[in-house]
């Protein structure tokens, strides 16, 4: 019998040549305590297994699953097709690699009604194939559950951008898309849905289960890095309307914590010399562009803890090196 009662979470699982994972991760949404969900998942053009991995899902959980097939067109692209079905009084994102433990939703649910919150946050833990943990990255230290933004707006700059790790309200994506075919979509458009909240309800749960993939292709670090400095542009000019715009010195050390040292750690694996001066020298207009002085990036603080003294080793070699204006001797540590 098909439930007729309208699901109070939407979840969407984008999907692309994930066979080996996709199964996992929707077993770990079946088994939600919280039974009033609904799970789009989404083929964005697979072509190996995971289309007929959907399909016995479908089959197996008809009252719960909603089987999508389209062209490929991008993570950005899968999510605003799930976003344009969704029926739930809120959304949320899996990425089809990863899982969530089994109280996830129920209890971002009761957080976000609990305290009239359009955005709540979860911690999340890297974990290996063999679901061992390999790091524990909590997202809101030293906070209480509820946030008011106005007393407490360091969050805006301190916080991680991910989309998977958060519940939404449905209302905060009436005029909001991911944009399409640009990578670092997280960090463009996040920020912006944050900007129209009044609070954030957070747990200090480690609910989401990153996986670190093994088996993946090493990711090529290109150009594409730029994408980072245009998100930055594109959360600014939102930044200026929203009802924080007087939040000059937050403003300032976002685009100090993605716009810089996020672009960094991205520009640190960049093999061509071509490639990593030429952005490098496009993140040093980004910066004189925005007045951004070497002592506001040296002191900057990320949940009151100096940001670059709390990195390991050889990130803070880099960064330095790279303050100091020694691109060349970068590249022959590298």
């Amino acid at each position: 019998m098909i439930n007729l009662v309208p699901p109070k979470v939407s979840i969407i699982v984008p999907v692309y040549n994930v066979e080996n994972y996709l199964a996992k991760c929707l077993d770990s949404l079946m088994n939600q305590t919280l039974q009033n969900i609904e799970v789009l998942v989404i083929n964005d053009g697979s072509k190996d297994n995971s289309e007929k991995i959907i399909q016995q899902y479908a089959q197996q959980y008809p009252e719960k699953i909603k089987a999508f097939s389209k062209e490929n067109g991008g993570l950005s692209d899968a999510r605003n097709f799930g976003i344009d079905r969704a029926t739930g009084d809120f959304i949320g994102f899996v990425d089809s690699d990863d899982y969530v433990t089994e109280t996830m939703f129920e209890e971002m649910v009761t957080l976000a009604e609990k305290y009239q919150s359009k955005m709540v946050i979860c911690n999340i833990q890297k974990v290996d194939q063999h679901g061992n943990i390999t790091q524990k990255l909590t997202q809101i230290p030293n906070m209480p559950e509820e946030i008011i933004l106005k007393d407490n707006f360091s969050v805006f700059s301190d916080l991680s951008y991910f989309a998977c790790n958060k519940l939404f309200q449905k209302e905060l994506f009436d005029q909001k898309r991911f944009k399409k075919g640009v990578h670092f979509e997280d960090i463009q458009l996040i920020p912006q849905l944050l900007l129209a909240c009044e609070n954030i309800a957070q747990t200090q749960n480690f609910h989401y289960q990153y996986l670190e993939r093994t088996d993946s292709i090493s990711k090529t670090h290109t150009e594409k890095g730029l994408d980072i400095l245009k998100a930055v542009e594109d959360v600014e000019s939102i930044f200026e309307k929203s009802q924080y715009s007087e939040k000059k010195r937050e403003l300032k050390n976002f685009q100090i914590f993605e716009g810089v040292y996020s672009f960094l750690a991205y520009l640190a694996f960049v093999k061509s010399d071509e490639v990593f001066y030429d952005m490098a020298n496009k993140l040093e207009i980004f910066m004189k562009d925005r007045n951004l002085k070497l002592k506001d990036i040296l002191n900057y603080s990320r949940f009151d803890k100096n940001y670059l003294l709390s990195l390991p080793l050889k990130k803070k070699i880099f960064y330095l090196l790279f303050f100091a204006g020694q691109k060349k001797m970068i590249r022959k540590l590298m």
